[in-house]
This record gives C-alpha cells, sequence and structure tokens, in this order.
C-alpha cells in the first residue's frame, strides 16, 4: 500500500476529489499555488503573495486561505524559526480516503471473486453428478473456498471422485484432506493435518464434528 501511495500524486487526487470535498475552483487554484510557490523556494505562502497571481482581490484570497486552515486542508507551521506553509494537512486527508477506497474496491473484488468461484464450482458439481446440490453440499463448497483451495484443485479432486465412481461431498473433501497432508510433506517434511488428527480421515471427520452426507463409498 505503501508503494501505491507514493505512486500516486496527490494533484491528481486533488482534482478527482475537490468537489466532493466541498472546495470551489478557488480553492483549488489558491491550493495548487500555495504548492506551486513552495516547490519553488517559498516555504511561507501569504495572500499578498498569492494576489500576484490569481486575479481575486486581495480580501477574497485571504479569506480563502482561512477557509482552508479551517477545514483543516491548509496549515501554517512556526515550530522552527521561520513561519512556513505546509498543505500536509490536505495530503494525510487524501492520501488516507484513497487508502481506504482501494480497500474498499479491494474488498468489493474479493467478494465478487468468491461468489463467482462458488456459482462456478457448485455448476460444475452439478453437472458432474447430474443432480442439484443439497444445501449441506453448498455450505461445504464454501467452506473449501473460504479456507483457500483453489477452484483447479477442488476440481481435479471432483474429477478424481467421478473416476473413482464416488458422488458425494466426503469423498471430495477426503481427497483434498489428503493432498493437503502430501502438500505439507513436500514442502516440509512432514503433514501437521496427519500429525495434529493422526494421520487418520476419520477422525478428522469425527473431531470436526461435520454432519457429513452418507457416503457413497
Amino acid at each position: 500500500m505503501e508503494t501505491t501511495l507514493a505512486a500516486v500524486d496527490y494533484r491528481y487526487l486533488l482534482l478527482e476529489n475537490y468537489k466532493r470535498m466541498g472546495l470551489s475552483e478557488h480553492h483549488l487554484t489558491a491550493i495548487l499555488l500555495i504548492d506551486h510557490l513552495i516547490t519553488q523556494g517559498t516555504p511561507f505562502v501569504t495572500a499578498d503573495l498569492l494576489a500576484l497571481k490569481m486575479t481575486l482581490p486581495l480580501d477574497d484570497i485571504d479569506k480563502l486561505l482561512v477557509e482552508l486552515v479551517n477545514m483543516d486542508l491548509l496549515e501554517y507551521d512556526n515550530s522552527g524559526n521561520t513561519m512556513k506553509t505546509t498543505l500536509n494537512p490536505l495530503k494525510k486527508r487524501l492520501y488516507r480516503e484513497f487508502q481506504l477506497t482501494v480497500i474498499k474496491q479491494s474488498e468489493e473484488n474479493a467478494r465478487e471473486e468468491f461468489a463467482t468461484s462458488i456459482s462456478n464450482i457448485y455448476a460444475l458439481f452439478e453437472k458432474e453428478w447430474g443432480r442439484t446440490l443439497s444445501p449441506l453440499e453448498f455450505s461445504r463448497i464454501r467452506e473449501w473456498i473460504s479456507f483457500g483451495y483453489p477452484d483447479n484443485v477442488i476440481i481435479e479432486a471432483l474429477h478424481e471422485a467421478s473416476t473413482n465412481h464416488k458422488q458425494s461431498i466426503r469423498s471430495v473433501d477426503k481427497i483434498l484432506l489428503k493432498r493437503t497432508a502430501r502438500n505439507d510433506v513436500a514442502k516440509e517434511g512432514y503433514s501437521a493435518v496427519s500429525e495434529q488428527w493422526e494421520k487418520d480421515i476419520e477422525k478428522t471427520i469425527a473431531i470436526a464434528q461435520t454432519k457429513w452426507l452418507d457416503d457413497d463409498e
């Protein structure tokens, strides 16, 4: 996120959002000119300096500055030996709102991807088995996706179960558990699943206290 923020010019965010923030074009012009003067080496920007570059009367410019201060978008820093004008409050607000927007969009995308995965997997199971899934079966598929099983892994487990003439959620779940155990061994040299559940799939199911459908084995 820090990299993303660093790559976004606050001026872009300002131009995109100034209306929503309740700023007028006069506020926008004043802010951009303040930023320009600071960049050019003028640390303390006054209404008099802005009046040299703006067509507004001095009193109107002074009013704009007061409004920006009251809106917590402009600040005068006298912590050092000299008074400085800073737009840091404005930048922080813009970046914070941008960050929240990105997070919100990411969450929405994740929800959409989750819903799409469920829909696709559900349809594949119904096509493979030639019947409508029960609420319990649908719930278990949601759990697999929530646990982080990739779509392709679930589909492969479904095909493997069908090849073995097994058409139950329990059969597919066993295959997924076994694959998890094998992956643990391949990566870590041992299986967290097998050690925690004593290498026994049946005990795993009992411990989880899951109400499974009757296995068709």
